[in-house]
């Protein structure tokens, strides 16, 4: 005798600033390996110390040739999001990456239950994600900052990882006015 299906859902109500956001490793080169084998434990430590805003962390594997990993994670709001970011570890892990990507590609993609999506892709061989089929532009002025890209008011408490200037070499306007006016 067949049996129905068992249906739930979930009540969101409690989490009106819910994020959502998928995070992707891709090997690009035999070098890529060492870099996501070393990284990887590093995640699972900083997840396990349950970072302030992180309601659920899960591991997700994309693909095998290339090997291609990476994570969903809920966060509370934001707020709690960009203040992990750009805190130690996530911190000095987004600063080495941006330095070399050591074989690898990166990209994330976000989605807010108050409305938005972000993205960026760092290093990828083919777009992936909205980048297959919106157009892709590169991440400079105000698409430089997930704050900025989501249109998200006022300045973060913690100063951003690497500012565009010192990525670039070149101090963007907008660095600039923040430098003037403190």
């Amino acid at each position: 005798m067949a049996t129905r299906v068992r249906r739930e859902t979930v009540d969101l109500s409690d989490y009106q600033n819910l994020v959502v956001i998928y995070l992707g490793m891709r090997v690009n080169s035999l070098r890529g390996l060492g870099r996501l084998f070393k990284l990887g434990p590093q995640i699972q430590r900083s997840v396990s110390d349950k970072p302030d805003g992180l309601l659920r962390h899960e591991n997700i594997t994309f693909g095998v040739i290339p090997l291609h990993v990476g994570m969903r994670q809920y966060w509370r709001d934001f707020e709690s999001l960009e203040r992990w970011v750009r805190s130690l570890p996530h911190q000095a892990w987004w600063k080495e990456f941006l330095r070399d990507s050591g074989g690898t590609g990166f990209w994330h993609e976000a989605y807010f239950k108050q409305g938005g999506m972000e993205a960026i892709y760092d290093d990828l061989p083919a777009p992936l994600g909205f980048g297959a089929f919106a157009p892709l532009q590169v991440a400079r002025g105000p698409m430089f900052s997930a704050r900025h890209r989501l249109h998200v008011a006022g300045e973060s408490d913690a100063p951003p990882v690497v500012a565009e200037g010192e990525l670039y070499g070149v101090v963007a306007s907008s660095d600039a006015h923040r430098e003037q006016n403190g």
